[in-house]
């Protein structure tokens, strides 16, 4: 009865997905904030994969801040249950699912990539992976969240980085989309030396508006880490992606 209810608890304000048997929700407590997983981990020995969720519903369709940031989309949840590799991870931002104390709109706006924010997010996969190796998975802003764990936090043996509409410059898209800047957030840019030394591959969309091609090809800056997805949206259309995605190991 109680995983019934944590699952439920799991899943409300979002859109319900059939969790599999073998994944187990947990609560990870970093210093800041208290983050939302659910683990599969049968062999501690091989790598890990850690799916790192997106900015979520931060914004109403009018473009003001909500109260809850969770996510309605379902596609980083897909993409780690339908993953048959032998540790997976589903990791939630801060304030997604679980409101911690430290909460606020600041958290999913201006400082949706502070310092706080980072530090949970390493602390939370450290305390998953340890010293063994870990490929990180970052969807939209989650990208953002994926490559500061690795370079603005040294200490995760990071095998790879794979990004999906990932956000990797955040001052070049809020200025692309004439948005306010998000003054309260340490950015990717200023890592982006250590972030070219760690082997990655980055998904974009055709049709993406929220993140278009451009601007990940011009962080980026080598067309053989990208690949671009015929159709795709930021939300939708990314289908053809998951086999190899799944197939990264």
């Amino acid at each position: 009865m109680i995983k019934v209810l944590i699952t439920l608890l799991f899943l409300t304000g979002c859109t319900s997905i059939t969790v599999p048997a073998d994944f187990v929700y947990k609560e990870i407590e970093t210093r800041d904030f208290t983050l939302a997983s659910w683990q599969k981990i049968t062999n501690p020995a091989t790598p890990y994969k850690i799916y790192i969720e997106g900015d979520g519903y931060a914004f109403n369709v009018y473009g003001r801040a909500t109260q809850d940031p969770t996510p309605q989309g379902t596609l980083v949840r897909e993409l780690a249950f339908g993953d048959n590799s032998p540790n997976v991870i589903y990791l939630a931002r801060p304030c997604q699912y679980i409101k911690s104390p430290l909460c606020s709109k600041r958290h999913w706006t201006t400082a949706r990539f502070a310092p706080e924010v980072i530090n949970a997010e390493y602390e939370a996969i450290k305390n998953i992976v340890g010293d063994n190796p870990v490929i990180l998975i970052g969807f939209s802003g989650g990208a953002q969240i994926a490559g500061l764990a690795a370079t603005a936090k040294p200490g995760l043996n990071v095998k790879k980085i794979i990004t999906i509409a990932g956000n990797l410059d955040h001052l070049v898209w809020t200025q692309y989309h004439n948005l306010p800047p998000l003054n309260e957030s340490i950015n990717l840019e200023s890592y982006h030396k250590q972030f070219t030394q760690i082997p990655q591959i980055h998904y974009i969309g055709s049709d993406d508006e929220v993140i278009p091609p451009v601007l990940v090809r011009e962080f980026v800056g080598k067309d053989d880490l990208i690949v671009e997805v015929d159709g795709a949206t930021h939300n939708s259309g990314w289908e053809e992606i998951y086999q190899k995605v799944w197939n990264e190991k």
